[in-house]
């Protein structure tokens, strides 16, 4: 696994906000064709791209190595795994967020969000 310093981190933002804008467009749309074609979306042609096109979408994102988390596809969630004092955590990213702010450790996952330390910075 990468670990990512929050500088490094802040580097990828750009790339980032980019390929989770796309995720975002995307799985809305895959949700609400899905939502409009019922259980025929897996043989729906458009459907298909779409998911195929969300696949690489975070393909991409992991080959950065980060982790996509909205599986809502209202926030666009990521995740940067770190390392606070020797402890592993993530770095946690909202598309709505300006920067990197926050972390929480592995288990706690959004919800244990944490302002970053001020020495980590």
């Amino acid at each position: 696994m990468k670990y990512f310093t929050l500088t490094q981190a802040r580097k990828t933002l750009p790339l980032i906000r980019k390929i989770v804008n796309d995720i975002l467009k995307t799985g809305q749309e895959l949700k609400l064709l899905a939502a409009t074609l019922h259980d025929r979306a897996e043989s729906n042609q458009m459907f298909i791209e779409l998911k195929n096109n969300l696949i690489n979408y975070i393909n991409e994102l992991e080959s950065l190595g980060c982790f996509y988390k909205d599986w809502n596809f209202e926030y666009g969630l990521v995740d940067f795994p770190s390392k606070i004092d020797e402890q592993t955590v993530l770095l946690c990213w909202r598309s709505d967020e300006p920067d990197i702010f926050f972390y929480h450790n592995l288990e706690e996952g959004y919800r244990g969000r944490k302002p970053i330390p001020e020495d980590f910075v």
